[in-house]
């Protein structure tokens, strides 16, 4: 089997998105992927409604925080192989220099973590979130990666986007 692929999930906070991304991706691909998240000012935490969500899906909780992205551009940090940005915000910062030249694609979502309403309206907010990223993901993992070349990687994880909207 070949390595699997490394695939960072960024947004602002690292507190919701990005770590639903994370999660889906290790658990959605069996070992095929490696999910990463990271923000460009991260919260610190974890949101509760996230960290359920995360463990129903079995991913570990032990292994998730809240981090900077600037991890992952230092020297000895995972090659990426993908970068997906999940929040606008993240889409349009300055992002570090990522050794490799990862396929990126931006895959946006609303925070869900600023949805006001009753506790069920914020619930479904984040379930359409998850939901959301778990068909691009599921789609993601049936390409064939290995048989296309980094332009069409690229487009095909715009693709992805576009047939999700």
């Amino acid at each position: 089997m070949m390595r699997p692929y490394n695939i960072l999930f960024l947004c602002t906070g690292n507190s919701a998105r990005s770590i639903l991304g994370e999660a889906l991706a290790t658990t959605l691909s069996h070992g095929r992927f490696i999910g990463y998240s990271a923000g460009s000012t991260p919260k610190g935490e974890i949101h509760p409604i996230v960290q359920r969500m995360v463990k129903e899906m079995g991913y570990p909780l032990a292994t998730l925080r809240s981090k900077s992205w600037d991890e992952f551009g230092r020297e000895g940090a995972p090659h990426m192989d993908f970068i997906i940005t999940v929040c606008d915000s993240a889409a349009g910062e300055e992002c570090p220099y990522w050794p490799g030249h990862p396929a990126t694609a931006h895959w946006g979502f609303p925070d869900p973590a600023a949805v006001a309403g009753s506790e069920q309206e914020i619930l479904e907010a984040f379930k359409r979130v998850e939901m959301g990223l778990r068909n691009r993901i599921e789609l993601l993992i049936d390409l064939p990666i290995n048989t296309l070349d980094h332009i069409q990687i690229k487009e095909e994880l715009h693709l992805i986007h576009s047939q999700t909207d």
